[in-house]
């Protein structure tokens, strides 16, 4: 029974012009998607990408570094319907799952050990485990498998937070030593890390 990560790629770039930000280059020479895939994988091998029908460049990177695709269609792409999407397929491939780690493609630079420890922490009972740096929330965000129907029925812009508000008891914060979980990639600017 593992739990399965779950890296969102279909989003749209809006505040970072006219490129697409997850084929970018960071300070090292990876892409901004690659590293966020590879730090995924690297503590969560079963994991699904959810990608963009028009993003085939993307969609053969993640494949080629081991990771199962939803492509989502035209009416997929907002931030809750692209979760909803890559949750149906975890539970369609991994039903045995004890939860999900919904990590971003624009965040490179999590390291793979803050990943684990939201995973074992569902594990061990978590419900919404969530990683904070200095007292700010960060991301991923880990959900324990009784949340899937309410991850399911995310759509339009509406991400994973209002599970937050509507479970508050459930919300299991930690602090790590990862100030990455706090770092995106919105402009060209944030490549430099």
């Amino acid at each position: 029974m593992d739990v399965v990560g779950i890296l969102l790629a279909a989003g749209h770039s809006r505040r970072f012009g006219v490129q697409n930000k997850l084929m970018q280059k960071l300070a090292d020479s990876r892409m901004v998607a690659m590293s966020s895939a590879q730090n995924l994988l690297a503590a969560l091998p079963q994991s699904i990408g959810v990608v963009r029908s028009q993003y085939v460049e993307l969609q053969s990177m993640l494949t080629a570094a081991g990771m199962q695709l939803v492509v989502c269609g035209e009416q997929e792409q907002e931030m809750g319907d692209s979760l909803a999407a890559g949750v149906r397929h975890a539970v369609r491939l991994h039903p045995q799952s004890i939860g999900f780690v919904i990590a971003l493609g624009d965040m490179p630079y999590i390291q793979p050990q803050t990943i684990r420890e939201i995973a074992n922490r569902i594990a061990v009972g978590g419900g919404i485990v969530v990683p904070t740096y200095q007292g700010k929330r960060g991301h991923p965000v880990g959900f324990a498998a009784r949340f899937a129907a309410d991850l399911l029925a995310l759509n339009g812009d509406q991400g994973a937070r209002i599970l937050f508000e509507r479970y508050p008891a459930e919300v299991m914060r930690f602090e790590c030593d990862d100030p990455g979980i706090l770092l995106d990639i919105d402009t060209p600017a944030d490549l430099s890390g």
